[in-house]
């Protein structure tokens, strides 16, 4: 079920799957979640595409945290914190950077009050014309790659396993199968919540933007999302890397990555520049 508030667009898979496509941000976006296949609960991520302006927008996937109460709950104060706080900055005309920064503040503070020891994650990437930069909090990831598969921008899971690939102590693939991949150390909700603030890339025509929780990230190889996501409509390169996250999340073969779990992701495609005519050509 997906809802559109202000702006908003809000997937909830707490009761079916879903998926839409909408333009937006000098973009085509398409964003989905649905709840893991072996649980009977609700979807605990939440993930929201936020107009900014005609060639703007803020992309954001929450994953409320497992294990603790009322994750759902966390992920959507989260979400709904951070656009609220967009909202009345874009009236006030803030800069965007700003805005994102004191919204997280607020979306923190908003999460911590529900006082039921919730918590959870929020990566946010910002879409301003040719520059994307990323703001994370947790394991979700971030990624930005070219059409040849070229990454511009890979944001760095807040878990042991995620600073050890960082470092090179890891592989990749060696941390898919590692027995603390599921270890988060930073979240939102907390009073030591942290801002991981990347760089800013430059985006090119055609260039992908991916964000998704660890649903996604836990069950396909780093290698076979840049595959699927690097080129084709952006709607089929989403369905591709679902197809795969669901089959790994049911197989438990012992040689693939598999941790049923709920799966969230916003697919991000800069639109091609128009061609401009030679002077004199009609």
């Amino acid at each position: 079920m997906s809802k559109i508030i202000d702006g908003l667009l809000v997937l909830d898979g707490a009761f079916q799957p879903d998926s839409q496509v909408a333009q937006v941000g000098g973009g085509s976006v398409v964003a989905f979640t649905e709840r893991a296949p072996d649980k009977d609960t609700e979807n605990e991520d939440t993930v929201a595409v936020i107009p900014w302006g005609p060639e703007s927008v803020v992309l954001v996937v929450a994953d409320g945290a497992g294990g603790l109460p009322a994750g759902k709950r966390a992920s959507m104060t989260a979400v709904s914190s951070l656009a609220e706080a967009l909202s009345v900055a874009m009236s006030e005309t803030v800069v965007l950077r700003t805005a994102i920064l004191d919204g997280i503040e607020a979306a923190n503070e908003a999460v911590k009050r529900l006082s039921n020891g919730s918590a959870t994650t929020l990566t946010v990437v910002t879409i301003e014309g040719q520059i994307a930069r990323a703001y994370q909090i947790g394991d979700s990831e971030a990624l930005v790659v070219g059409q040849r598969g070229r990454v511009k921008l890979q944001t760095t899971a807040h878990s042991p396993t995620g600073f050890a690939v960082e470092a090179g102590f890891l592989d990749e693939r060696e941390a898919l199968h590692h027995a603390e991949r599921h270890l988060v150390s930073n979240f939102l909700g907390t009073s030591d919540m942290s801002i991981d603030i990347g760089a800013p890339a430059k985006l090119r025509p055609r260039d992908t933007v991916l964000l998704a929780s660890d649903g996604l990230t836990d069950n396909v190889h780093l290698d076979e999302i840049i595959e699927h996501i690097r080129k084709g409509p952006a709607d089929v390169a989403v369905d591709a890397v679902v197809e795969l996250a669901r089959k790994r999340m049911q197989s438990n073969n012992g040689k693939e990555p598999s941790k049923p779990d709920d799966l969230s992701l916003i697919v991000y495609r800069k639109r091609p520049e128009a061609r401009r005519k030679s002077p004199g050509k009609p």
